[in-house]
């Protein structure tokens, strides 16, 4: 795999590593990173690694873990995305728009110390299978009208714990210098993460 040396891969304690698009489990409903010979592998550049390993001793205090769903994303990748689902208020419109494809974005959420995934309005990316294959087939109303949950500002007196995590992890993430998106709960980037170029990748 050649990557660029700016960039630090994310693979030790206390951080899980389970990138949604590496296996059929996420909303494109296919395996984009493993068919494009990328895997199961969390890249960023060594700005928000740094950043990262700052909360290391924070989580293990609290006995928790950081669960890394997505990382640097391939521009193959992305724009295998865009294609099956080419929603611009869900995947950025180009490379160039996601903060990801610039290996300066990671998606994420807290788990306990067992590795078991805290609770949180919705899932990350607002995944289920039953949205995912209506989104595949095209249909994106029920699923537009879900993905209110995921905003940073939704509330809901029946997800009380729910919100209390979600605002947990925004303060933890804003505590190390990262910012959050308002329609995502589980992203969080560098402030400045475009000035970055787009990573290229290949996988000879």
């Amino acid at each position: 795999m050649m990557l660029s040396e700016d960039l630090a891969e994310i693979k030790s304690d206390p951080f899980i590593v389970e990138m949604m698009y590496a296996t059929k489990e996420n909303m494109l409903q296919t395996a984009v990173y493993d068919n494009i010979g990328f895997g199961n592998r969390a890249f960023v550049c060594r700005e928000l690694f740094g950043k990262l390993q700052k909360l290391a001793p924070v989580l293990q205090k609290r006995r928790q873990k950081l669960k890394i769903f997505d990382a640097y994303r391939p521009p193959a990748a992305h724009q295998i995305k865009r294609k099956i689902i080419p929603l611009s208020e869900f995947f950025a419109a180009t490379c160039e728009c996601s903060l990801h494809c610039h290996a300066a974005a990671i998606d994420c959420c807290l788990c306990d110390e067992k590795g078991q995934e805290l609770e949180y309005p919705t899932k990350v990316d607002a995944y289920t299978p039953e949205y995912a294959k209506q989104v595949c087939q095209g249909e994106t109303n029920a699923f537009q009208q879900h993905l209110q949950k995921a905003r940073q500002d939704y509330v809901n007196p029946d997800m009380d714990e729910e919100i209390k995590n979600r605002n947990d992890l925004r303060q933890l993430m804003e505590s190390i210098g990262l910012e959050p998106i308002a329609h995502e709960w589980w992203h969080y980037n560098l402030p400045q993460g475009k000035d970055l170029p787009v990573v290229d990748w290949s996988k000879d």
